[in-house]
């Protein structure tokens, strides 16, 4: 029995951890603090339209992929976009009819950024990754890549709404509020 309690604590692997080195009930933590200069409330105009992002940190959060499961540090984001009267568009902070996921998978420290998985709108229409790279103690830049919208969309019933409220953009500054 205690051997079995040293292999568990043995399991707390860095943020870096490679997927397939990672065993079954393992703890991906936070050991350097990396998310840490993510956290925050971000803003930026894009298209007319303002997009607030909420990152918070969520420690032991469940990864369960089918293959294995495990608990992981991670950044939760949630979001409020704005058009340019003041319309909210889409707002997964306050609304919690929105099944919308927006979380991080990896820390890349060379590239001082992190790898996101977006779950999609409705329909799970513009499912993809998202990147955050650290500019500096006041600004991120964004990147969002869908991996798939119109396949996606065409299998949602018409009348909810499968617009992707997000910024599809590359190098997009944010900064702290």
């Amino acid at each position: 029995m205690i051997l079995n309690l040293m292999s568990c604590k043995a399991q707390n692997l860095p943020l870096s951890t490679p997927f397939l080195s990672i065993p079954n009930g393992a703890y991906i933590k936070d050991t350097n603090s990396e998310l840490n200069p993510y956290v925050g409330i971000y803003k930026t105009i894009f298209n007319g339209n303002e997009i607030t992002l909420f990152i918070t940190k969520q420690e032991n959060k469940l990864e369960n992929t089918g293959q294995k499961s495990y608990y992981v540090d991670v950044l939760m984001v949630k979001y409020i976009v704005k058009n340019s009267a003041g319309v909210i568009l889409q707002d997964t902070q306050n609304n919690n009819l929105y099944d919308i996921k927006l979380y991080s998978t990896k820390i890349r420290p060379a590239k001082n950024a992190v790898h996101l998985i977006y779950s999609g709108t409705n329909c799970s229409v513009g499912w993809g990754d998202v990147f955050l790279k650290k500019i500096n103690s006041t600004q991120i830049s964004w990147e969002y890549r869908p991996d798939d919208i119109t396949t996606t969309a065409a299998k949602c019933p018409p009348t909810l709404d499968t617009t992707i409220y997000l910024p599809e953009t590359k190098d997009l500054i944010f900064t702290k509020q």
